[in-house]
């Protein structure tokens, strides 16, 4: 056990005794520093927090939040960025455990991450925030929209819209696939089917907003209403709106998920399901030093999100 410690300390063995330690951690599939990890006793007091877009309000204010309950626990935090890209989000995971961190909090790019399988195998605690991995077994730290957007589906079919659009995420992400899944559901449950031109798949970024919302006005017959499935994607919508001359709510009317305080600047103000971002942080950096510390893996922590009406709605052809 001594000469696996200074082989993979740093210390002074043969060349042969080094060999035959690196082979045996090889053909077990350990990477050098997980044998570390196991070996040494003393933590780094540092996390890591892996987010998809470092660009989009939502994640910034968590980090923010994040960073605020690590620090007041003694904790420093290490931050990636992946650009919603899997192999960026593999290549940061890598770097966090050669740094030895003690933890993780991610929100993965995809519903599926072998990559975190071996963040698993190293031994590291991972607590998941806002989307989960499923099969990886960690506790999630997330809120629910599903009722959020069910009741601006309710509200908007009140007003008496029929023809709803969504700029939905990727389905393939547990957030995309579950606000598409409740929209749609919330519109059949109220007798309204939402055709397949009126769905329009972006990839949570500001462009893809922008693209989707020109393939929505193209349409013969265009929606009277639009929901976009995140912040940045609404943010290009609404662009496009402004740059067609399109005007919110008399022609259409808008909403979004993720509640951003630039919403409440634009003239109309702008409809969106809201987070509850600082409670989700502070929930997600709580829980990661009780699994470091050995005091057991904590239950996931589920918070509902909520509809905050304002001005971007009306009923078709922005009648009162």
């Amino acid at each position: 056990m001594a000469t696996v410690s200074r082989v993979f300390g740093g210390g002074g063995v043969s060349a042969g005794a080094r060999e035959r330690v690196l082979e045996a951690s090889r053909r077990l599939g350990y990477r050098p520093n997980a044998v570390a990890r196991a070996l040494r006793m003393e933590a780094t007091r540092t996390l890591g927090l892996v987010i998809p877009n470092v660009m989009n309000p939502f994640f910034t204010a968590v980090a923010r939040a994040v960073e605020d309950a690590a620090r007041e626990r003694g904790y420093s935090l290490v931050l990636g960025n992946t650009d919603e890209d899997p192999e960026k989000e593999a290549r940061y995971l890598e770097v966090l455990l050669e740094k030895r961190v003690d933890g993780i909090v991610i929100s993965p790019a995809r519903a599926a991450s072998p990559h975190l399988e071996e963040v698993g195998r190293a031994g590291v605690p991972v607590v998941f925030l806002d989307r989960y991995v499923e099969g990886v077994e960690a506790p999630v730290v997330r809120a629910d929209g599903r009722r959020a957007v069910d009741e601006l589906v309710g509200y908007l079919v009140g007003l008496g819209h029929r023809r709803l659009a969504i700029i939905s995420g990727p389905p393939e992400t547990v957030t995309g696939g579950e606000r598409l899944e409740s929209f749609l559901a919330g519109a059949r449950r109220r007798g309204v089917e939402v055709s397949a031109e009126l769905v329009v798949y972006g990839d949570f970024r500001r462009e893809s907003g922008a693209r989707a919302m020109r393939r929505l006005l193209g349409l013969e017959e265009r929606p009277t209403a639009v929901f976009a499935a995140n912040n940045l994607m609404a943010l290009g919508a609404l662009e496009e709106l402004d740059r067609a001359g399109v005007r919110v709510p008399e022609e259409v009317s808008f909403a979004s998920f993720d509640d951003v305080s630039w919403f409440r600047l634009l003239r109309p103000p702008v409809t969106a399901v809201a987070q509850p971002i600082r409670e989700l942080g502070e929930a997600a950096a709580r829980m990661l030093p009780e699994m470091v510390e050995g005091r057991g893996r904590p239950e996931s922590v589920v918070l509902e999100a909520e509809l905050v009406v304002r001005g971007s709605c009306a009923p078709p052809g922005g009648g009162g």
